[in-house]
């Protein structure tokens, strides 16, 4: 799993990347009401909105990690919000990505470097 400063993560399984929000951030948002996933089709650059977020505190946009096309989307999301609370680093995850960039991957930070960075926060 790979991380980036905006507290998304990436799983890599082949050419195709699970994409979520890390526990700090689901717990940052505080109790999601409301999950917006993307269509699956859509192309996406790295930094690009990817999908929507919305608590009880605030909407949030979950940025695009790498680029890619979405090949599937969590559609029980809709159904079922508080899974991103839950279990954010494993049912809550938004989208899976075919990878266009596998650098891109590799460039973001493992579980240690992500541990130390929210260390700063």
């Amino acid at each position: 799993m790979r991380f980036t400063k905006d507290h998304e993560w990436v799983e890599l399984n082949g050419d195709v990347a699970t994409v979520g929000i890390t526990a700090y951030a689901a717990e940052q948002l505080g109790d999601v009401v409301f999950v917006e996933v993307p269509e699956v089709g859509k192309t996406v650059k790295q930094g690009d909105g990817l999908a929507v977020v919305e608590s009880v505190k605030a909407a949030s946009d979950v940025y695009a990690p790498i680029s890619g096309e979405v090949v599937e989307s969590n559609g029980e999301l809709g159904d079922a919000p508080e899974t991103v609370n839950a279990a954010p680093e494993a049912g809550g995850w938004f989208a899976k990505i075919k990878v266009a960039d596998a650098a891109q991957v590799d460039a973001l930070m493992d579980r240690d470097a992500y541990e130390a960075y929210l260390g700063t926060l």
